[in-house]
């Protein structure tokens, strides 16, 4: 069975290529982001609308509640048993996204890590409640700054297995993860990575966010008020930024203008990690129509 991948930085368009794509080959999408697994974050996250979800289905989208824990493995056990029933169907499974983690996890697995600890989680999901996510931020940056160029500085589920994992073992989880290096891939997969010049992507990555906005983003965020400020889900940027506003610490344009630079932020990460790859073949998109974008793709998958 061969996988095909579209993946790169937040914005740069892959949602609708990959729906195209997918009529073509009679493929079927598995969504590689470690966002759009939260039901209710639709607008902020970028979530492929329902009538796309009805033009070609979707895996990998809507799993868990924003209070439900959600981890890598949690993340490969579902995307391995949605490649599997998308193969037994006759079709192509289609991994869409940019969540370098995600993706690493499906196609090299997981690298030999401690198991989860869940008194020490506790004990750090505490002191987050107390001092603050910063300061185990801080912490994590100071025996792993290589993990904390990758880990947003709200992402308090990464933060607290970075920890974990130098906790039990005294090794940093960066060069844990290293083991990926010498790892065989899980699938024989065909690694297609989209980039625009930066200055264009980050001009999308604004656009993107007045649409949001435009699209009743601020809404979804109140809505969602009723969920605990130090979740993983509710520390995505698109969410903490806003929740900002509405808990009266900032200004609304403020938190926009903030949302539209940790976006942009998140894009580089993204970038960053995924160039390390070297099975990844890259097509700048700019200025080439979406026809021979599409046949660009198809030429790379026939030739595989």
């Amino acid at each position: 069975m061969q996988l095909l991948c579209i993946i790169g930085p937040t914005a740069v368009g892959k949602t609708d290529l990959s729906i195209q794509l997918a009529k073509i080959i009679n493929g079927e999408i598995v969504s590689v982001d470690s966002r759009q697994i939260y039901k209710y974050m639709d607008i902020g996250t970028a979530k492929p609308t329902p009538e796309q979800m009805q033009e070609v289905p979707h895996h990998m989208v809507d799993c868990v509640l924003p209070d439900q824990d959600f981890s890598v493995a949690d993340y490969q056990e579902g995307a391995d048993e949605a490649i599997e029933e998308i193969a037994r169907k006759g079709k192509t499974p289609i991994l869409v996204g940019g969540s370098g983690m995600y993706f690493r996890a499906v196609i090299d697995g997981l690298f030999d890590g401690p198991s989860a600890d869940r008194k020490f989680r506790e004990k750090l999901k505490k002191e987050a409640d107390k001092t603050g996510i910063y300061n185990l931020y801080h912490r994590m940056k100071s025996v792993d700054p290589e993990a904390a160029e990758r880990i947003h500085p709200n992402d308090l589920l990464r933060i607290i297995r970075a920890l974990e994992v130098y906790e039990k073992t005294g090794k940093p989880i960066s060069q844990l993860q290293k083991q990926w290096e010498n790892s065989k891939d899980r699938y024989e997969s065909v690694i297609i990575g989209l980039n625009r010049p930066r200055d264009e992507l980050y001009q999308r990555i604004e656009k993107r966010v007045d649409q949001m906005m435009e699209n009743g983003l601020l809404e979804e965020v109140k809505s969602l008020s009723r969920y605990s400020r130090n979740l993983r889900a509710m520390n995505c940027f698109g969410y903490k930024e806003l929740f900002e506003y509405i808990d009266g610490k900032c200004p609304l344009d403020e938190s926009i203008r903030l949302l539209k630079q940790n976006t942009r932020r998140y894009a580089k990460r993204q970038l960053t990690w995924f160039r390390k790859d070297k099975r990844i073949q890259w097509i700048n998109i700019s200025n080439i129509s979406r026809h021979d974008i599409i046949q660009k793709i198809l030429q790379k998958w026939n030739e595989s």
